[in-house]
C-alpha cells in the first residue's frame, strides 16, 4: 500500500485508538487535517482522492472505501508529489511514536497478500484449488496435466 494512503488509513484508525494522551491525539489529527487539507489544496475539495478521504473517514472500517482510496491516490499520483508525501511520512512517523501506534499500521507490498485486522479474516484466491495445488506439489500425478498447466494455467480436467 502507497504510503498516503496507509497514513490516512492508520490515523482514522489511530485518532479512536485509546491510551493515546490528548497531546498525541491532536497531534495526530494536526498531521491528519494538515493531509487532508493538502489534498484538496492540490486535487480540489470534490476531486475523486477528497472525496475519497472523505468517505473513508465516514466509514472507516469499509474495505472497499480503503480500496478506493489507494486507487484513487494511485490515479492521481499523490505519491509523486514531495509534499504530500512528506506530509504522509511526518503522519505515520507520529502514529508509530503513539503508545501501541504500530498495530494501525499495515503494509504489504506484492502477489498474493492477505491482511487481516481486527479478527478478521484474509485469503488470497489464485485461480487454483487446493485439490490443484496438492497435486502441483506432488508432480506429475493423475487426473493432473502439467502440460495444460504450462500452456493455460488450468492443470485439472
Amino acid at each position: 500500500m502507497d504510503p498516503i494512503t496507509l497514513a490516512i488509513i492508520a490515523a482514522i484508525s489511530a485518532g479512536a485508538a485509546s491510551g493515546a494522551t490528548d497531546v498525541a491525539k491532536s497531534a495526530i489529527v494536526d498531521g491528519y487535517n494538515g493531509l487532508k487539507n493538502l489534498i484538496k489544496k492540490k486535487w480540489g475539495g470534490g476531486s475523486a482522492v477528497a472525496t475519497a478521504v472523505d468517505q473513508l473517514q465516514a466509514n472507516p472500517n469499509s474495505e472497499a472505501r480503503k480500496s478506493v482510496l489507494a486507487e484513487e491516490v494511485t490515479a492521481a499520483k499523490a505519491s509523486d508529489d514531495p509534499e504530500i508525501a512528506a506530509a504522509a511520512k511526518s503522519l505515520l512517523a507520529l502514529i508509530q511514536k503513539m503508545p501501541g501506534g504500530e498495530k494501525h499500521i499495515q503494509s504489504a507490498q506484492g502477489i498474493g497478500i492477505a491482511q487481516a485486522d481486527r479478527g478478521g479474516k484474509a485469503s488470497v484466491q489464485m485461480g487454483y484449488s487446493a485439490d490443484d495445488i496438492k497435486k502441483m506439489q506432488g508432480g506429475l500425478q493423475e487426473g493432473f496435466d502439467n502440460e495444460k498447466l504450462r500452456k493455460t494455467g488450468q492443470g485439472n480436467g
